[in-house]
């Protein structure tokens, strides 16, 4: 009996996550047309056309669609057994790219202390953080990404999740701001002014404005931006009143240090609101690879210190 050409098995899992020729060739570094020769032979070996057209675009076969998980666990575990065994992980010579997925406020506010730490140790990690336009576990199950850090969101009952720390959210104005002059901040002071605030996407309500709902009262929003640079940006050249988590600020110039006068003045909201529980998140493909566990325990490390050191 012939034994599978198992080279396939990476080519039908790139091939399946993309749901393209053209992509699939691009992430394996091949040209188009090497890239079509190869759906051939997975179509004969699998007896399955795998990829059809659909107007303009390739569209997955059920079976596809099928096997996509499983093609996606047999490929990891295929990587997995030619890496280095965990009793053997040398740090020092750990030549990997790993990929998180988080918000700027993440990586501005942890970023270069997890950068720095990693190689203090690892000097051949390359750490790549990618944009976070919308909370998904796609890019976890399709092994795009290492870790999602981020707050947790349907995102599936196989995923692993850990707490890194909680937050929750400040106001933040110019310095000499009315609210800063005015000592105590009532919820009534607070929606009297105007404020900056940030969205994504559509809805711009949130827990503030149904705290202030219970008061009978209703804040005037100005502007909506994509981001809380954008909005401690605003709040500094203007009266508007910025909403950002306390933990956006721990790496922000905003803060007093070594003297320096801050260009903003940081606030405890005047109406209670929950807290936010900031996780990472990883496929359990990659729970027991000493790489990826060494990342998870260095993030959390990392998170949890510098959460430490701001409430101090």
């Amino acid at each position: 009996m012939t034994e599978p050409d198992l080279n396939l098995l990476i080519a039908l899992d790139v091939l399946l996550a993309e749901g393209s020729v053209a992509g699939a060739a691009r992430r394996l570094g091949l040209s188009a047309s090497a890239m079509s020769r190869t759906l051939s032979r997975l179509r004969t070996t699998t007896g399955d056309p795998l990829l059809v057209r659909a107007g303009r675009q390739m569209v997955l076969t059920p079976y596809a669609e099928e096997i996509r998980e499983r093609t996606q666990n047999a490929a990891h575990e295929a990587r997995a057994l030619l890496r280095p065994s965990a009793s053997v992980l040398n740090l020092p010579m750990l030549d990997r790219t790993f990929i998180l997925r988080s918000n700027d406020g993440f990586v501005l506010a942890f970023g270069a202390t997890l950068i720095a730490e990693v190689a203090a140790v690892a000097p051949r990690v390359c750490l790549r953080f990618a944009p976070k336009p919308e909370k998904s576990s796609t890019h976890l199950r399709e092994g795009r990404v290492d870790l999602e850090i981020g707050v947790l969101s349907n995102m599936g009952p196989e995923i692993r999740i850990q707490t890194l720390f909680r937050d929750r959210f400040v106001g933040v104005v110019r310095k000499g701001h009315p609210l800063e002059l005015k000592g105590e901040i009532t919820a009534a002071d607070y929606a009297a002014c105007g404020h900056v605030v940030v969205s994504r996407r559509d809805g711009i309500r949130g827990p503030v404005d149904d705290a202030l709902a219970e008061y009978g009262l209703e804040r005037k929003i100005s502007t909506v931006v994509p981001g809380f640079s954008a909005a401690l940006a605003i709040a500094q050249a203007s009266d508007l009143v910025a909403l950002v988590p306390a933990s956006f600020l721990i790496s922000q110039p905003v803060i007093e240090r070594n003297g320096a006068q801050p260009a903003l003045w940081i606030f405890d909201l005047p109406v209670k609101t929950r807290e936010i529980t900031i996780s990472q998140m990883w496929h359990p493909r990659s729970e027991v690879d000493p790489a990826h566990r060494w990342l998870r325990q260095l993030v959390l490390k990392v998170c949890r210190q510098k959460v430490a050191d701001q409430a101090s």
